[in-house]
């Protein structure tokens, strides 16, 4: 159903373009349609995403303006009327209403935006504008930070497709959506329709990744349905956009700040979905998992430990934990008993990608979250992020 592309501009109605010029980037999309949006609920949030979170109950997008570099949060009733002057000057080089333009910002806390950079980037990009591969790659690369690569999602469904970039690597944590994501699809969806599909579609991947366990102040995703399609089941619709979410989720977990692995943990055989998607993230949350992880050693005794402070209840014994996939799983516990084969175990995390499965005896729900090892590129990255 999927295949991972240069994306956004396969969907019709969409045009981008970007520039980095070191620390700072700035991008510009073209869509118009509805719209619908999630964000932080960090409770020192940007003042953009206050702005958005106003302005993105209208239903309808147009456009957006991100910049990289500043985070312009933390910033007080100077940086409210930056966002908005910044939507201004954003909705101008598009020709679009500034109250349709979405606005987004990523970089350093506590900094002011450099609006005359801000203008001059926005003119040199504006005429760049393009449907195609190479203006959405500009795009996706001016609003990186410490990002290593960019991030792009596509899923071809019957009749429609649905596809997003997006930006993240440290500072993750979600508790509404993602980093900086911008989603698009040609299928006709109702805002109404739209918004609740992509809160459950974010809840189900992109609030399941934790690089560092840090909640960002300016975590956005912006969704736009151009119609160009026309109308599909919403079932499908709503499928298709998890999919394509959970590309992006995969993505930043695997690029998180020095990164060498994929974490990847399953959990089955909850009483909720709830109750699964809190052990996964307990787990993939754990810096002592993470560590281990890193190190290739089985200490798989950490993931137990994990899934047992991570809030729901169950049968301690009814637990079973393997690691790997397919032919290469191997049973760590099952039902209580070790089952370990510490070398097996230990060839099964080789690799950029490492795969738990955690099953309990307690129903048929299930969840599957996504992180990174830690390691120490990590602590060098951030101990020097300003200076």
């Amino acid at each position: 159903m999927s295949d991972i592309m240069k994306s956004i501009c396969a969907v019709e109605g969409v045009e981008a373009a970007g520039v980095k010029e070191g620390k700072y980037g700035l991008a510009l999309i073209r869509a118009s349609g509805t719209g619908a949006a999630v964000f932080t609920k960090n409770r020192v949030r940007a003042p953009v995403v206050n702005l958005m979170a106003e302005r993105t109950l209208r239903g309808k997008l147009d456009g957006v303006i991100v910049n990289s570099g500043c985070a312009n949060a933390y910033t007080g009733k100077r940086g409210f009327e930056d966002a908005k002057t910044m939507a201004q000057i954003g909705a101008e080089a598009l020709g679009i209403d500034e109250m349709n333009c979405g606005v987004a910002s990523t970089g350093v806390i506590g900094r002011y935006l450099d609006l005359d950079l801000i203008r001059r980037q926005t003119a040199a990009v504006a005429p760049n504008l393009a449907h195609s591969s190479a203006a959405e790659d500009a795009a996706a690369r001016a609003i990186m930070t410490t990002d290593t690569v960019p991030k792009h999602a596509l899923v071809r469904a019957d009749g429609f497709t649905v596809a997003g970039i997006c930006k993240g690597s440290g500072m993750i944590a979600p508790n509404m959506g993602t980093m900086l994501s911008f989603v698009y699809t040609d299928a006709d969806v109702p805002a109404d329709t739209l918004r609740e599909c992509l809160r459950t579609a974010v809840n189900r991947s992109l609030n399941r990744v934790v690089v560092d366990g840090d909640e960002s102040t300016n975590d956005s995703l912006f969704c736009t349905a151009t119609g160009e399609a026309g109308k599909v089941p919403t079932e499908k619709f709503a499928a298709a956009l998890e999919e394509a979410c959970i590309q992006l989720a995969k993505q930043i977990a695997a690029d998180g700040e020095g990164a060498t692995k994929l974490l990847e943990v399953k959990v089955c055989g909850c009483r909720r979905e709830e109750d699964a998607d809190k052990i996964a993230k307990a787990v993939i949350r754990s810096p002592l998992v993470k560590s281990a992880v890193y190190g290739e050693d089985p200490n798989w005794g950490r993931v137990v430990c994990a899934a047992g402070y991570s809030g729901v209840e169950f049968e301690v014994d009814e637990l079973s934990l393997s690691i790997g996939e397919g032919e290469s799983e191997v049973s760590l516990v099952r039902n209580g008993e070790i089952t370990a084969d510490l070398d097996k175990a230990k060839a099964a995390m080789r690799g950029k990608r490492v795969v738990f499965t955690l099953t309990l005896e307690s129903g048929d729900a299930e969840a599957t979250a996504w992180g990174c090892d830690l390691t120490e590129e990590y602590v060098e990255i951030n101990g020097k992020y300003t200076t």
